[in-house]
């Protein structure tokens, strides 16, 4: 039997223990673990959850990783075509990791309506075009449909839309410049808006209109195999630089790759500054459960004076009866962790189901809501991380057990 496990376990449930002076000094212990808990367990989930928001948005626009021609320029219209005929189209084989890639175009334009007019970005996308990343964001209305012959259909951002004063139903005239010689009269198209988007990314949804691929292709006097770029996406986004690098180099030496982390960087060194606010708050509320549990632990050892002579005089060694009051300490940090959890979860379950909190002003974050993510390897390593570092902590002020004397202990009241 151990024997530093039976004697704690009997502290623990012993009536005395429920009714002695260190009684609140415990419950505030318990309830600093738990309250420390639910917040990290907060931090993570709505740190990680909005970098995954952001990150999927702005790959919702523009794929994990680009593949296009050389000679393009650094905007966002496609300028020199790339041909459909490569290999890795329209499945790269040759590198793991790779969900799915589709080809785009995309041309500036203008809409011009009775009262107004907006400068935009027409993207024109195919059959392949993977529509499942915007059925979050549709607002009204259905995703066009461009897998028959050619149309007019196009979705609009809500943004767009109002400025326009344009709903869904109603058409409207674009007019594209002539990249050889822009003197000319512009191509002119009619388009009928069947959908209505909100993504809350003011930067995108202020310019792109997604039309059929072959308007882009006829305006820019392109043949049917070709297209502005490739866009590619991956299954894990931790993995986009190697994936970059490893994407390129099974390419043409005349293509090149770009991923989203450097055409937007940016945008990603500010989400990147949420790792080091998790890991702030986490060292915070480790510290102030830490020094709570020091306290409680303090308190009991101090309880229980007698009973440390005693064992000395027994013959118990001194190390023996600090893990007597560490398997204490043990139960209650883990009491402190059941309730955070729960607690914890229970609130982050909430918020991801319901959607109640949001943020202020959600042009900052990108999104009107606050979001959340939280998955089961995090929790474990959060508790477990919780555990061993509090009782690291508890092993310095169970050192001051090695300084009572039997006589003096036994004596003490």
């Amino acid at each position: 039997m151990n024997l530093e496990y039976f004697i704690a376990k009997r502290l623990i449930k012993g009536k005395e223990h429920k009714i002695s002076i260190s009684a609140p000094i415990i419950k505030i212990a318990i309830a600093a673990i738990a309250l420390g808990v639910i917040m990290m367990l907060i931090a993570i989930a709505t740190g990680v959850g909005l970098k995954n928001k952001i990150r999927e948005k702005v790959a919702a626009f523009n794929g994990h990783i680009q593949i296009y021609n050389y000679d393009n320029n650094v905007s966002d219209v496609s300028v020199v075509p790339v041909s459909l005929n490569q290999e890795f189209y329209p499945e790269f084989t040759d590198v793991d990791g790779i969900s799915h890639i589709q080809a785009v175009a995309s041309k500036a334009g203008i809409i011009r309506t009775e009262d107004t007019f907006e400068g935009i970005i027409a993207k024109g996308v195919g059959k392949d075009y993977n529509w499942q990343v915007f059925s979050e964001y549709l607002q009204d209305g259905r995703l066009p449909d461009f897998k028959g012959e050619l149309n007019t259909e196009v979705l609009m951002s809500s943004l767009m839309a109002r400025r326009l004063k344009l709903k869904v139903g109603d058409e409207f005239f674009t007019f594209f410049l002539k990249d050889e010689d822009p003197s000319q009269t512009p191509n002119q198209r009619k388009f009928k808006i069947v959908g209505v988007y909100d993504s809350g990314f003011e930067e995108f949804d202020a310019k792109y209109v997604f039309t059929d691929i072959r308007h882009i292709q006829r305006v820019n006097r392109w043949q049917e195999d070709q297209v502005g770029n490739f866009e590619i996406f991956l299954l894990n986004f931790e993995d986009i630089e190697s994936k970059t690098n490893e994407i390129y180099g099974k390419t043409l030496s005349e293509l090149d790759t770009q991923n989203i982390k450097n055409k937007y960087f940016k945008i990603f060194e500010w989400i990147g500054l949420f790792d080091f606010n998790i890991a702030l708050i986490i060292g915070i509320m480790i510290i102030v459960g830490g020094f709570n549990m020091i306290t409680a632990l303090l308190v009991l050892i101090l309880e229980r004076t007698q009973m440390i002579g005693i064992l000395k005089a027994l013959g118990s060694p001194n190390w023996s009866i600090r893990k007597v009051f560490l398997y204490n300490a043990a139960y209650l940090i883990t009491i402190g962790l059941l309730w955070g959890n729960l607690i914890g979860l229970a609130f982050i379950w909430f918020q991801g189901t319901y959607r109640v909190f949001k943020f202020p002003n959600p042009k900052e974050y990108y999104i009107d809501y606050i979001p959340v993510h939280i998955d089961f390897p995090t929790i474990f390593i959060l508790n477990l991380g919780v555990l061993l570092l509090c009782l690291l902590m508890l092993l310095i002020p169970s050192f001051i057990i090695t300084k009572i004397t039997p006589v003096k202990a036994i004596k003490f009241e």
